[in-house]
Protein backbone atom coordinates (compact mmCIF):
# COMPACT_ATOMS: atom_id res chain seq x y z
CA UNK A 1 0.00 0.00 0.00
CA UNK A 2 1.52 3.38 -1.10
CA UNK A 3 2.42 5.71 2.10
CA UNK A 4 0.52 8.63 2.34
CA UNK A 5 2.63 11.99 2.68
CA UNK A 6 2.05 12.29 6.67
CA UNK A 7 3.97 8.71 6.53
CA UNK A 8 7.00 10.13 4.48
CA UNK A 9 7.10 13.04 6.14
CA UNK A 10 7.12 11.19 9.97
CA UNK A 11 9.57 9.12 8.11
CA UNK A 12 12.00 11.93 6.78
CA UNK A 13 11.68 13.76 10.31
CA UNK A 14 12.70 10.87 12.01
CA UNK A 15 15.27 10.20 9.74
CA UNK A 16 16.54 13.67 10.92
CA UNK A 17 16.64 13.30 14.07
CA UNK A 18 18.29 9.62 13.65
CA UNK A 19 21.05 11.56 12.04
CA UNK A 20 21.68 14.33 14.53
CA UNK A 21 21.88 11.91 17.42
CA UNK A 22 24.84 10.36 15.06
CA UNK A 23 26.51 13.73 14.22
CA UNK A 24 26.74 15.41 17.74
CA UNK A 25 28.92 12.91 19.37
CA UNK A 26 30.89 12.93 15.73
CA UNK A 27 31.35 16.42 15.18
CA UNK A 28 30.46 17.88 18.51
CA UNK A 29 27.02 20.46 18.78
CA UNK A 30 28.21 23.73 17.36
CA UNK A 31 29.82 21.92 14.40
CA UNK A 32 26.45 20.08 12.84
CA UNK A 33 24.86 21.86 10.03
CA UNK A 34 22.16 21.52 8.01
CA UNK A 35 24.43 20.57 5.49
CA UNK A 36 25.83 17.51 7.21
CA UNK A 37 22.11 16.50 8.78
CA UNK A 38 20.98 16.08 5.21
CA UNK A 39 23.36 14.27 4.09
CA UNK A 40 23.37 11.50 6.92
CA UNK A 41 19.68 11.67 6.36
CA UNK A 42 19.75 11.32 2.82
CA UNK A 43 17.23 14.08 2.31
CA UNK A 44 17.90 17.57 0.20
CA UNK A 45 18.86 20.63 2.78
CA UNK A 46 15.89 22.32 2.15
CA UNK A 47 14.47 19.18 3.75
CA UNK A 48 15.80 20.05 7.13
CA UNK A 49 14.10 23.67 7.64
CA UNK A 50 10.73 22.30 6.36
CA UNK A 51 10.64 19.97 9.76
CA UNK A 52 12.59 22.03 12.01
CA UNK A 53 13.11 26.31 12.01
CA UNK A 54 16.94 25.67 12.87
CA UNK A 55 19.68 23.37 13.11
CA UNK A 56 19.41 24.23 17.10
CA UNK A 57 15.92 23.08 17.11
CA UNK A 58 17.11 19.70 15.18
CA UNK A 59 19.57 18.95 17.41
CA UNK A 60 17.24 20.03 20.80
CA UNK A 61 14.44 17.56 19.90
CA UNK A 62 16.80 14.78 18.93
CA UNK A 63 19.09 15.04 22.19
CA UNK A 64 15.79 15.80 24.48
CA UNK A 65 14.38 12.48 22.61
CA UNK A 66 17.70 10.04 23.38
CA UNK A 67 18.22 11.57 27.29
CA UNK A 68 14.25 10.99 27.31
CA UNK A 69 14.31 7.26 26.83
CA UNK A 70 17.33 6.27 28.37
CA UNK A 71 16.32 8.44 31.48
CA UNK A 72 12.74 7.10 31.42
CA UNK A 73 14.33 3.44 30.97
CA UNK A 74 16.85 3.48 33.60
CA UNK A 75 13.99 4.68 35.78
CA UNK A 76 11.89 1.45 35.00
CA UNK A 77 14.49 -0.67 35.65
CA UNK A 78 15.91 1.07 38.97
CA UNK A 79 11.90 0.66 39.99
CA UNK A 80 12.39 -3.09 39.93
CA UNK A 81 15.14 -3.45 41.52
CA UNK A 82 14.19 -5.39 45.58
CA UNK A 83 16.64 -3.30 47.51
CA UNK A 84 18.91 -0.26 47.54
CA UNK A 85 21.92 -2.39 47.31
CA UNK A 86 20.69 -4.32 44.37
CA UNK A 87 19.85 -1.48 42.69
CA UNK A 88 23.26 0.72 43.26
CA UNK A 89 24.97 -2.51 41.91
CA UNK A 90 22.62 -2.63 38.59
CA UNK A 91 23.34 1.04 37.98
CA UNK A 92 27.12 0.59 38.31
CA UNK A 93 26.96 -2.45 35.56
CA UNK A 94 24.95 -0.24 33.61
CA UNK A 95 27.55 2.47 33.88
CA UNK A 96 30.16 -0.21 32.56
CA UNK A 97 28.71 -0.40 29.68
CA UNK A 98 29.46 3.11 28.72
CA UNK A 99 33.56 4.14 28.63
CA UNK A 100 33.00 7.55 28.86
CA UNK A 101 34.17 8.12 25.08
CA UNK A 102 31.41 6.49 23.41
CA UNK A 103 28.82 8.34 21.47
CA UNK A 104 25.94 8.07 24.19
CA UNK A 105 28.17 9.35 26.48
CA UNK A 106 29.68 12.26 23.97
CA UNK A 107 26.04 12.76 23.69
CA UNK A 108 25.38 13.78 27.29
CA UNK A 109 28.13 15.86 27.70
CA UNK A 110 27.91 17.76 24.34
CA UNK A 111 24.06 18.19 25.43
CA UNK A 112 25.04 19.24 28.97
CA UNK A 113 27.30 21.74 27.51
CA UNK A 114 24.80 23.19 25.18
CA UNK A 115 22.53 23.52 27.69
CA UNK A 116 24.72 26.22 29.40
CA UNK A 117 23.74 28.18 26.66
CA UNK A 118 20.20 27.34 25.58
CA UNK A 119 17.74 27.90 27.56
CA UNK A 120 15.16 25.70 25.47
CA UNK A 121 17.58 23.11 25.56
CA UNK A 122 18.09 23.55 29.76
CA UNK A 123 14.97 23.88 30.78
CA UNK A 124 13.13 20.88 29.45
CA UNK A 125 16.63 18.70 30.20
CA UNK A 126 16.58 19.65 33.56
CA UNK A 127 12.96 18.56 33.63
CA UNK A 128 13.83 15.39 32.61
CA UNK A 129 16.87 14.89 35.11
CA UNK A 130 14.20 15.83 37.61
CA UNK A 131 11.83 13.58 37.00
CA UNK A 132 14.25 10.87 37.10
CA UNK A 133 15.13 12.22 40.56
CA UNK A 134 11.81 12.08 41.43
CA UNK A 135 11.57 8.47 40.59
CA UNK A 136 14.89 7.62 42.43
CA UNK A 137 13.80 9.11 44.99
CA UNK A 138 10.44 7.16 45.45
CA UNK A 139 12.11 4.13 44.93
CA UNK A 140 14.51 4.62 47.87
CA UNK A 141 11.56 5.72 50.22
CA UNK A 142 10.30 2.87 49.45
CA UNK A 143 12.47 0.70 49.98
CA UNK A 144 13.19 1.80 53.25
CA UNK A 145 15.99 4.63 53.01
CA UNK A 146 15.22 7.29 55.98
CA UNK A 147 17.06 10.14 55.25
CA UNK A 148 16.27 13.15 52.88
CA UNK A 149 15.41 10.96 49.66
CA UNK A 150 15.06 13.66 47.45
CA UNK A 151 18.71 14.59 48.54
CA UNK A 152 20.17 11.24 48.08
CA UNK A 153 18.39 10.80 44.66
CA UNK A 154 20.34 13.65 43.03
CA UNK A 155 23.69 12.32 44.72
CA UNK A 156 23.03 9.14 43.09
CA UNK A 157 22.25 10.28 39.94
CA UNK A 158 24.88 13.24 40.14
CA UNK A 159 27.36 10.13 41.57
CA UNK A 160 26.46 8.33 36.91
CA UNK A 161 27.31 11.70 35.56
CA UNK A 162 30.83 11.84 37.21
CA UNK A 163 31.27 8.48 37.00
CA UNK A 164 30.85 8.80 33.48
CA UNK A 165 32.80 11.48 33.15
CA UNK A 166 35.82 9.73 34.94
CA UNK A 167 35.78 6.96 32.83
CA UNK A 168 36.55 8.90 29.99
CA UNK A 169 39.83 10.42 31.35
CA UNK A 170 40.60 7.08 33.38
CA UNK A 171 39.51 4.37 31.02
CA UNK A 172 40.48 1.69 33.61
CA UNK A 173 38.41 2.97 35.54
CA UNK A 174 35.99 -0.11 36.94
CA UNK A 175 32.48 1.23 38.04
CA UNK A 176 31.99 -2.15 40.27
CA UNK A 177 34.97 -1.32 42.36
CA UNK A 178 32.46 1.77 43.81
CA UNK A 179 30.12 0.00 45.06
CA UNK A 180 31.14 -0.24 48.77
CA UNK A 181 31.44 3.80 49.07
CA UNK A 182 27.63 3.71 47.36
CA UNK A 183 26.17 1.35 49.03
CA UNK A 184 27.57 2.90 52.01
CA UNK A 185 26.39 6.50 51.51
CA UNK A 186 22.77 5.61 50.51
CA UNK A 187 22.39 3.16 53.87
CA UNK A 188 23.00 0.10 52.22
CA UNK A 189 25.07 -2.36 54.35
CA UNK A 190 28.65 -2.97 53.11
CA UNK A 191 31.76 -3.68 54.36
CA UNK A 192 30.42 -3.73 57.73
CA UNK A 193 29.14 -0.01 57.68
CA UNK A 194 25.59 0.57 59.15
CA UNK A 195 22.53 1.05 57.28
CA UNK A 196 20.88 4.72 57.41
CA UNK A 197 18.03 4.55 59.59
CA UNK A 198 19.77 2.19 61.88
CA UNK A 199 20.14 2.11 65.62
CA UNK A 200 24.21 2.83 65.10
CA UNK A 201 23.20 5.57 62.61
CA UNK A 202 20.60 7.29 64.47
CA UNK A 203 22.51 7.72 67.19
CA UNK A 204 25.74 8.79 65.31
CA UNK A 205 23.05 12.06 64.16
CA UNK A 206 21.94 12.40 67.60
CA UNK A 207 25.55 13.33 68.66
CA UNK A 208 26.29 15.55 65.50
Amino acid sequence: MPRNSVERGKETRQRLLDAAVVLVPEVGWSAVTTRLAAERAGVAPGVVHYHFASVTDLLVAAGLGFTGGLLDALAAELSARPGIADGVDWLLGELSRYSGTDPASLLMVEMFLAATRLPELREPLAEQIGRFRACVASWLAERGYQGDAAAAATVLAASIDGIMLHRALDPGLDPAALAGPLRAMFGSPAFGSPAFGSPAFGSLKEEA
